[in-house]
């Protein structure tokens, strides 16, 4: 029975935070919404800190693990060019081609790290930090071995870039449909993510050129 109460409260605090943020969800709010009371949240998770630490544990330990295991694959790769590509893929596939809720690459989730993002939620910021940051550094330093001379300034910003591209491709692949015209399937995972490659490919590629540029 507890263990049943506890997964309802679980997705109960993912839908509320996927939809109001952190900072306006209730402990109470998500009691209400498994159809529990309120300390039945507090015995289980502690606090509403902890219950979303929780969450990004369950989510991200799968995702960030596959993410490494394909990043250790793309490493091998002799040519420069070749694994660049390839430590990018190690970064998409996972979170688009997954795409459930259970391995950190479905839409709720998703949305739900978007917001908490946007909101600045100290509390919130260190949780994410925890959950990204360590793999974060390790995909910026292999891009980095692929691109000499790269100013590091331009790896952390185009490395934000990619993630925003990533958020709002799984969050919103309707718009990519809408705006074609119906001519392009924005639910297409395998397109999306060769699209992503692709773009975030020329757009590190052109550091190279940048680093020259201010060492020139």
């Amino acid at each position: 029975m507890r263990a049943s109460l506890r997964d309802a409260l679980f997705e109960a605090a993912v839908k509320l935070f996927s939809q109001n943020g952190f900072n306006a969800v209730s402990m109470r709010d998500i009691a209400k919404a498994a159809g529990a009371n309120v300390g039945s949240v507090t015995y289980h998770f502690g606090s509403k800190a902890n219950l979303l630490r929780e969450i990004y544990e369950r989510h991200t330990r799968p995702m960030n693990a596959r993410r490494l295991e394909l990043l250790g694959e793309a490493r091998r790769i002799s040519d420069a060019d070749e694994r660049l590509m390839a430590i990018l893929r190690a970064y998409v596939v996972p979170a688009y081609l997954s795409s459930t809720e259970g391995d950190g690459g479905g839409a709720e989730f998703t949305r739900m790290r978007a917001i908490l993002s946007a909101e600045g939620n100290d509390e919130a910021r260190r949780i994410i930090a925890e959950a990204f940051d360590e793999t974060s550094h390790i995909f910026i330093d292999a891009i980095a071995g692929c691109l000499p001379g790269a100013p590091l300034e331009g790896l952390v910003w185009r490395s934000q870039f990619l993630l925003g591209a990533l958020y709002y491709a799984l969050i919103n692949p309707d718009r990519v449909t809408r705006l074609s015209g119906g001519a392009v399937d924005g639910s297409n995972k395998e397109a999306a993510v060769e699209h992503l490659v692709e773009a975030s490919y020329a757009s590190f590629r052109g550091l190279v050129a940048e680093g020259l540029r201010l060492t020139g």
